[in-house]
């Protein structure tokens, strides 16, 4: 067997469209056409099928595509080929990474690269899929790394701690709430919540019911970039990860401690053991490390 039949299958996997798999690859559309046409005799299926702007995936192909994937880093592994100058790469790196903690981080994670990797790009992602999407779009190779909270993760993946976060209550500066702040003040006003998802309901409400207390959501917003301009201008009280606090927040907002105790949750950095030695995503992965853990 031919194992280039299995690169260009695996980029056709990845595409979805003959033309941008043969142009990832270097080739003519008639090569990657061809090498396609060969797998399907090789398979006994017709792998990719026309669909609604790219080519959609037969269930024999989408059986494939995880054990391709690991076929070709498996020789890749054993190739051992040599250590790449980071300059010279040219390679886009996809990060699956919801608004926290991309809003931290992404444009210090970009001037480092313009510095060390300057043909590397990235793409980043909404981050809304649960774990197991996520773990699932590693697994086929859509998403190169993830950060979010990953409790488990079994052994074809690998997982670095970033940092143990704790949430933080912050509101305007001079509101009516942050003298003498308490859980009785606390309570008084409307809470703004973060949630992708549009939950009004997350985990401080579970911990307040545990109290018996409960709070008025005031409004839900989808991003941590929306919090500190609709706190400035209202009586709204938010509760978000320490990292969030804007740097220049000690002029215009209060920070104050949760008044009663509430679980923070570690962040983790996620990606499949099969781009270990892949020096594109390893590099994105120093640099992202290096970021949230000295934050």
């Amino acid at each position: 067997m031919d194992l280039n039949l299995l690169v260009v299958l695996d980029a056709l996997f990845d595409e979805g469209h003959v033309s941008r798999a043969a142009k990832r690859l270097g080739l003519s559309q008639p090569a990657a056409s061809s090498a396609l046409e060969r797998c399907r005799q090789l398979f006994n299926d017709p792998l990719l099928e026309r669909g609604k702007g790219m080519m959609r995936l037969t269930p024999k192909a989408e059986s494939l595509r995880v054990p391709i994937k690991n076929l070709l880093a498996d020789v890749n592994r054993v190739l051992d080929p040599p250590a790449v100058d980071l300059a010279t790469l040219r390679k886009t790196i996809r990060i699956d990474m919801a608004d926290y903690p991309s809003v931290v981080i992404t444009g210090a994670l970009h001037q480092a690269l313009a510095e060390s990797a300057p043909g590397i790009d990235l793409v980043v992602q909404s981050g809304q899929g649960s774990v197991e999407d996520v773990l699932d779009d590693l697994a086929k190779g859509t998403v190169d790394l993830a950060v979010s909270m990953f409790p488990k993760v079994d052994g074809s993946f690998r997982r670095h701690v970033l940092r143990k976060e704790h949430f933080v209550v912050m509101m305007r500066k001079g509101h009516p709430a942050a003298a003498a702040f308490d859980l009785e003040k606390w309570l008084t006003f409307p809470h703004l919540v973060v949630s992708g998802l549009g939950h009004s309901k997350v985990d401080l409400d579970e911990t307040l019911a545990a109290h018996g207390r409960e709070r008025r959501v005031g409004i839900v917003v989808p991003g941590y970039l929306m919090v500190p301009p609709l706190l400035a201008r209202s009586d709204l009280i938010a509760m978000i990860p320490s990292l969030c606090v804007p740097k220049d927040a000690a002029g215009d907002f209060a920070v104050l401690e949760p008044p009663i105790p509430v679980d923070g949750f570690t962040l983790h950095l996620v990606w499949h053991g099969r781009r270990d030695q892949d020096p594109a995503v390893h590099h994105v992965a120093t640099i992202i490390q290096g970021l949230l853990e000295g934050a």
